[in-house]
């Protein structure tokens, strides 16, 4: 019942933060949702790939995404450039059910009321923490330079030159 629940937080969270129209609401929509969907992988028993999910999405990614936005000046309010005309949002409303569709379908095709049973070995966090902090360490780290140096390069955008006036064209 949990698990449904934060499933439906999680989906109804990333629709809000796909149809809001302001940029940081959806940042914090998008919070919510990858928040909820740490949660479900708590209730599945998978706490290390819930504490993944909560240091490196909310805790990193979201963050970035904000600085980006607060560093760079960009328009946080509604802009009417922006919008899209209400055909182009009914029509991507429409796809987007479509595919839903498609997705269940399939899925209850393939399960048809199996259960699937759990290996609690399998699920150990041993095995997880040896693989990733064994041969994916070095693209964790290599992602995590990435990020920073995306921070440094918005924060270099976002000041204002300072120094010698510029010479006038005339």
């Amino acid at each position: 019942m949990l698990f449904a629940l934060l499933g439906v937080v999680a989906a109804s969270s990333g629709v809000l933060a796909v149809v809001s129209r302001q940029v940081v609401h959806a940042a914090l929509w998008l919070v919510t949702a990858l928040g909820a969907l740490a949660g479900c992988y708590l209730v599945l028993g998978a706490e290390v790939v819930a504490l993944v999910q909560v240091l490196v999405y909310v805790g990193a990614i979201v963050v970035l995404v904000l600085f980006a936005l607060m560093l760079t000046r960009a328009p946080i309010g509604r802009s009417a450039d922006l919008d899209s005309p209400w055909q182009q949002r009914l029509a991507a409303g429409v796809v987007a059910a479509g595919t839903t569709g498609l997705l269940a379908a399939v899925l209850l095709t393939g399960v048809r009321g199996r259960v699937v049973d759990v290996d609690a070995a399998r699920s150990a966090s041993q095995p997880l923490a040896r693989s990733l902090f064994g041969s994916w360490v070095l693209p964790f780290e290599v992602l995590s330079l990435l990020l920073l140096a995306a921070l440094v390069a918005a924060l270099v955008l976002s000041r204002e030159r300072t120094g010698a006036p510029e010479p006038d064209a005339d």
